[in-house]
């Protein structure tokens, strides 16, 4: 089953939409490692820097972008799409971690 997988490229004041096609299984997600490489398909070399933002930065010298960011996983059936504003009134109702701890 095919996968459109949008994502965000961060260039310094410049952020490129981009896409890319993946292949699962039916009813299942692509996983980061099938992410990775499809973004060293594209000769974006990254590693995952924060799971849940679905972030990646990069890992080779000389690569001329902050980070990348998967913004919507579509597979035609259930999508997953950051809900920013979700994200925002989670954060301010979760309890503060001390600094120290």
């Amino acid at each position: 089953m095919e996968c459109i997988v949008r994502f965000e490229v961060k260039c310094g004041q410049e952020t490129k939409r981009l896409r890319g096609l993946l292949f699962v299984d039916k009813g299942k997600k692509p996983d980061t490692g099938q992410l990775i490489d499809m973004f060293k398909d594209m000769n974006y070399h990254v590693a995952l820097a924060d799971p849940d933002k679905l972030l990646f930065t990069p890992t080779a010298a000389g690569q001329k972008f902050e980070h990348i960011r998967v913004i919507e996983l579509d597979t035609g059936e259930a999508k997953y799409t950051e809900d920013r504003d979700l994200k925002k009134v989670i954060t301010t109702l979760m309890p503060q971690r001390p600094l120290g701890l």
